[in-house]
């Protein structure tokens, strides 16, 4: 028997992707037709969006006013990681009925071996067909890749091709450099940066990208870099680790009562993987593959497999473990428990070298984050607990009011439920500053009388002319005014008066509030 003919076959790999899966989510949970453009937001900024949105104009970066103005029906959610991980068990739950094996990479993308799918279909062809059509039965669309390693048969979901097998450098030689970091679970945040330097050094293409040698790349780049070349040439962006995983480091909790509510099962799942990472840092390892189990007082057994493309923090890990119990309880899924879990097991599938991938392991945060950390410690104990606080977002009808100081390290919870309804809340966006002490300016009609808020939440007259301490602008426009009528019951606390969103000259945009005092500046758009 010659060399070649007993060399193993490449184990394929199917890639699953639901496109613009956060809008996804958000749609489904505002039980919006298909038609109805999305945009989810993040920051001020939208971070993912409908195909309906994108025909408007609409694109990811796009600050969220310039994007209502392209598309004035759109529909404006806030990113929610926790409603994405558990709309998505459902679609998980429905790819794993036709092939088992199913590991998750995030909400919206999946991986699975090829092997047992062509097994039972007779096809790579009619897997994916039969995995598509699972898919669409949850009402979700997904474009399927299958190729030789997994990063290329990500990229080749977004194509929706079947890679042959040994022509992964191939496919993916024609595509533009920036492919290398556009999947956030398969690159690490820094690989935009390694991208936009490929590009000033006048390299276009992964194929261009790829053609520079292995040595003089691994001599000048850092081990991002190395991983995007490898993957680039069509090769698994990590080595397959001979590491075998050291005994005792699965950790699992049993639940005495059973859990039947996430906020118990989430507190279960963040003290088991505070336990995994204490093992895994004795053990002088990190997880990039992990295991989350549960078991039913009916002696069900749910699991799912979660992939990264870095070591998992113990916060990442909370996070997943959280996500998929959120996913099994109270998601839409086929499988979910009937009774309460009674025992959650964690279990690394895959480890590599503690620091092999250059992470802040220790403490699950980077060398800056944790540098950071030290460095508020070091000031609360100068100074006081509270004397360092971070903002927390509440309940409220203002900004000034939504805003809630903790003291940094004690648990991040608002006073009041952001989520409940607050008559009379100013519509977003919101001001990008919030003036502490609101100074106070006078806004004129347009033969110069002063406008006012009348009993009944009206304004007296149409704003044309806002005067602040010696300077004055023209009024372009105006929202509002949004009446706020808070504690009538207690006449020690009552307040009545009335916000109002003005456009003025040169783009300048005021959020200001009208009181017992008159007119003030409470917010500054950007």
């Amino acid at each position: 028997m010659n060399d070649s003919s007993s060399r193993r076959a490449p184990a394929r790999v199917v890639a699953l992707w639901c496109p613009d899966w956060p809008a996804v989510a958000a749609a489904t949970a505002a039980e919006l037709p298909a038609t109805v453009p999305v945009a989810v937001v993040s920051a001020n900024r939208v971070v993912a969006c409908s195909a309906s949105a994108r025909a408007a104009g609409v694109r990811r970066g796009l600050r969220r006013r310039e994007a209502q103005a392209r598309c004035p029906e759109l529909h404006v959610a806030r990113s929610d990681p926790d409603l994405e991980a558990r709309t998505f068990e459902a679609v998980v739950a429905a790819i794993d009925a036709v092939a088992p094996g199913v590991e998750v990479l995030r909400p919206g993308l999946v991986v699975l071996a090829a092997r047992g799918a062509v097994r039972w279909f007779g096809s790579e062809e009619a897997a994916a067909e039969a995995l598509i059509d699972a898919v669409a039965a949850n009402g979700v669309e997904c474009q399927v890749g299958v190729a030789d390693e997994l990063s290329t048969a990500v990229l080749a979901a977004r194509r929706n091709a079947l890679v042959p097998t040994g022509r992964g450098a191939e496919f993916l030689a024609p595509l533009p450099v920036s492919y290398l970091a556009v999947e956030p679970a398969l690159a690490a945040p820094r690989r935009a940066d390694t991208v936009d330097l490929l590009r000033r050094l006048g390299i276009r293409t992964i194929g261009a990208f790829a053609a520079l040698s292995p040595i003089d790349v691994a001599s000048r780049f850092d081990a991002d870099v190395v991983a995007a070349h490898r993957s680039a040439r069509g090769l698994p962006e990590r080595p397959p680790s001979g590491r075998p995983i050291p005994p005792d480091l699965t950790v699992e909790q049993p639940c005495d009562p059973p859990v039947e509510r996430v906020d118990a099962a989430a507190f279960a799942g963040r003290a088991l993987a505070e336990l995994l990472h204490t093992r895994l840092a004795a053990a002088g390892v990190a997880c990039t593959r992990l295991l989350v189990t549960a078991r039913t007082g009916a002696g069900e057994e749910l699991a799912r497999t979660w992939r990264c493309a870095e070591p998992l923090t113990p916060e990442g890990t909370a996070d997943r473990v959280r996500w998929q119990l959120d996913g099994w309880l109270t998601g839409r899924n086929t499988n979910r428990p009937t009774t309460g879990i009674v025992l959650l097991r964690l279990e690394p599938v895959e480890v590599v070298a503690a620091g092999a991938l250059q992470l802040g392991l220790w403490g699950g945060v980077g060398d800056e984050d944790e540098r950071a950390r030290r460095a508020l410690v070091r000031v609360q104990g100068l100074l006081g607990g509270d004397a360092v606080r971070i903002g927390v977002l509440g309940g409220g009808r203002g900004p000034t009011e939504r805003i809630v100081l903790v003291p940094v390290g004690d648990e991040a919870i608002p006073h009041s439920d952001p989520d409940a309804p607050w008559p009379g809340r100013l519509p977003p966006p919101a001001p990008a500053l919030v003036l502490h002490t609101p100074p106070a300016i006078r806004l004129d009609d347009d033969v110069g009388n002063p406008v006012s808020v009348t009993e009944r939440g009206l304004l007296s007259g149409s704003p044309a002319r806002l005067r602040w301490g010696s300077r004055s602008w023209t009024v372009i426009g105006w929202a509002g005014p949004w009446p706020v009528d808070e504690s009538w019951w207690d006449p020690a606390a009552a307040r009545c008066a009335a916000r109002l969103q003005v456009l003025l000259e040169e783009s300048r945009a005021l959020l200001v509030f009208f009181g017992a005092d008159g007119w003030r500046v409470e917010g500054v758009y950007d």
